[in-house]
């Protein structure tokens, strides 16, 4: 094999390995249903959302990143959901798709406190043209024609799809104003090699998470309007090596928010890397029943200049009340993720 071609197919191997991490989001303490089934039906209504993330968005580098859900309660204690992540590279062509369906159940502790267990599974794909590989015996040095088929052995049993089942649980403790909890995905670590006969088990993803909100209960009216919170909120990630803390604040009036959200690495696996690296403002506006949300991440590594990261957020929760049925007896909140109190 010809070194140009070997180090095609190391890169290709490569590339295959990176691809085990999961997408992270910015905004995850408006879309908690991303990093834990147990928030499924957690705001006792119809719920839903879209987000759309681009990661560097700078010409042939720029990746994309699509995430959407519906969820509510079908019984008091139990709720149901979906879930659906669509992640793509423009540089490699690379996809990964995947549908979920989560389902949660609740148990009080007492007359505050909550405590949900979540459970999803669902079905994924990754997909990757090695076609779009232009390896050495594919370029006629001659008159410089390219042929669209090659011969390199190293292509021999690659799939340019593998789909794969799946499998995540959860857990959240929550109150009127706090609530933490941990999940873990991928617990079953499915084969997600692209190789015929491969064996790349997928990484199992741990993720801690919690939040409080602060509420200005002595505050002057004219300078913090009735209803005015501050959350202090963080995320923590580890999938094999890598490893992400999420922290940040949100001061949340009742039409809009600002805030901002600190991603570091608390484990620094050389001396180049950083402990803060992004700061990302975070902002909200609500019309009704529904909140947009924008984040731009600030890279502060030495990766270059990026252009950042632009997120957008639509999330929608109905208003419908039914005091009658059995499982609306609660007083819903603006905030769905950080739960309900009981009327």
């Amino acid at each position: 094999m010809k070194l140009k071609s070997i180090l095609f197919i190391l890169v290709a191997f490569t590339f295959c390995k990176v691809q085990a991490q999961d997408p992270v989001i910015t905004q995850f303490y408006l879309m908690p249903e991303k990093m834990n089934p147990a928030f499924t039906g957690i705001s006792n209504t119809w719920n839903a959302g879209i987000l759309h993330r681009r990661q560097w968005p700078d010409g042939n580098r720029k990746i994309d990143t699509q995430f959407g859900f519906f969820n509510n309660l079908i019984h008091d204690q139990i709720g149901l959901g979906v879930t659906v992540l669509n992640h793509n590279e423009v540089f490699t062509n690379y996809n990964y798709f995947q549908i979920n369906t989560a389902t949660s159940y609740r148990i009080d502790l007492n007359y505050d406190w909550r405590m949900r267990f979540g459970l999803e599974v669902g079905y994924g794909r990754k997909d990757f043209n090695f076609r779009n590989l232009l390896l050495e015996d594919q370029i006629n040095i001659n008159d410089g024609s390219i042929n669209p088929i090659s011969q390199d052995p190293g292509l021999a049993g690659l799939n340019n799809k593998v789909g794969f089942f799946d499998m995540s649980v959860g857990f959240v403790v929550d109150q009127e104003n706090a609530w933490f909890g941990a999940s873990v995905k991928h617990l079953t670590r499915p084969d997600i090699s692209f190789k015929e006969n491969g064996n790349a088990p997928l990484d199992m993803l741990l993720s801690l998470h919690g939040g409080y909100y602060f509420e200005f209960l002595n505050a002057p009216s004219a300078l913090i309007p009735e209803e005015t919170t501050l959350l202090l909120t963080a995320n923590y990630m580890r999938q094999s090596q890598y490893n992400r803390l999420d922290i940040g604040t949100v001061l949340d009036f009742p039409r809009f928010s600002l805030g901002v959200i600190a991603a570091t690495n608390p484990q620094a696996k050389s001396d180049n890397s950083h402990l803060i690296t992004s700061i990302n403002p975070v902002m909200a506006f609500k019309l009704g029943e529904f909140s947009f949300g924008y984040s731009y991440d600030l890279n502060t590594s030495r990766i270059g200049r990026t252009q950042g990261v632009h997120e957008l957020t639509l999330t929608w929760q109905s208003s419908y009340r039914c005091d009658d049925c059995e499982n609306y007896k609660v007083k819903l909140k603006r905030n769905g993720e950080s739960g309900y109190q009981k009327m």
